[in-house]
């Protein structure tokens, strides 16, 4: 009993300290959807999928793990649906792993030529679980029978588009929650808001620049936010910077490697408090585009968001 007492004591205490509820991605920009579920790439027969895999704060035992398995699926010129599936996974002795699977539905309209608002729905379903069977709690029945729960998310949110522009607000997860074990609770979800805009220059021939940002507001949490400077040199390589606000300066870069193919990867040097504790964070993403109704004369160019 004293274990398990100290085990949930550690639990509540880190919830209350952690700011970090939902997975974050450095390379946030590659699978929108995570963020907006208004998202719309406007590209009618182009299927975009991915895989996402981040290590972070590398150096720490049982630092945050995040795998993503991802696609967007252009029904019409109107609507498109995406779908993810993520695993995040927090601990060592005593793991603590989330999975994550939803679907967005994000319905497009036209407001002029060149402009376009996406309104966007989420639906899904996050389990929690606690794997005690490598710490010495395994044997008490009360983490074996009260380990694992699941619960129902809906979000919502609005994106505006260009070919060149995107601006959005939305909320993912619009249903706080919190997580019990035998009568305790030792997690509390919070809403979710995110903002996101960015705008893709022509710097020079065969270069471009994109600044952008993405906001995030966690209820009864301090503002944080991620600015970012991206380049796209001749339809080719990726390279950028960005900073998370009292977290960490990110490098990025990206290659595609055919027309429908593309890889990524990112680091994370730590300025937070845990600076001194890791060697940074990692991720890496895999990009492949289906083109089912052969439009690759349509597509020509790389989209940059």
């Amino acid at each position: 009993m004293k274990i398990k007492l100290i085990f949930i004591i550690t639990i509540v205490f880190c919830s209350a300290i952690y700011g970090q509820q939902e997975p974050q991605y450095s390379q946030y920009m590659y699978n929108m959807s995570t963020v907006n579920p208004a998202y719309a790439s406007g590209q009618s027969g182009l299927i975009s999928t991915g895989l996402l895999y981040r290590r972070q704060w590398t150096g720490i035992e049982g630092g945050p793990q995040t795998a993503n398995v991802f696609g967007n699926i252009p029904l019409s010129e109107k609507i498109e649906l995406s779908v993810n599936y993520v695993n995040d996974r927090i601990g060592d002795a005593i793991p603590v792993n989330n999975d994550y699977v939803n679907m967005d539905f994000a319905y497009i309209t036209r407001i002029s030529d060149r402009i376009k608002l996406s309104y966007g729905l989420k639906a899904g379903i996050n389990s929690f679980k606690i794997d005690p069977s490598r710490s010495d709690v395994a044997d008490d029945p009360a983490f074996s029978d009260n380990s694992a729960t699941t619960q129902l998310n809906i979000g919502a949110g609005l994106y505006l588009f260009t070919s060149n522009f995107y601006a959005g607000v939305s909320s993912p997860n619009l249903l706080p929650s919190d997580v019990d074990i035998d009568g305790i609770g030792v997690a509390e979800t919070k809403t979710h808001i995110y903002g996101v805009a960015g705008y893709v220059f022509d710097f020079v021939s065969e270069v471009k620049l994109k600044p952008s940002f993405v906001v995030k507001q966690v209820i009864d949490s301090p503002l944080t936010f991620d600015l970012s400077l991206n380049s796209l040199i001749y339809d080719k390589f990726e390279l950028g910077v960005s900073y998370r606000y009292t977290d960490a300066f990110i490098a990025l870069a990206g290659f595609n490697i055919t027309q429908n193919l593309k890889i990524g990867y990112s680091y994370d040097f730590s300025v937070s408090d845990l600076s001194g504790y890791n060697n940074g964070s990692h991720e890496v993403v895999l990009l492949y585009n289906f083109d089912l109704l052969k439009f690759g004369n349509k597509h020509t160019s790389p989209r940059f968001f």
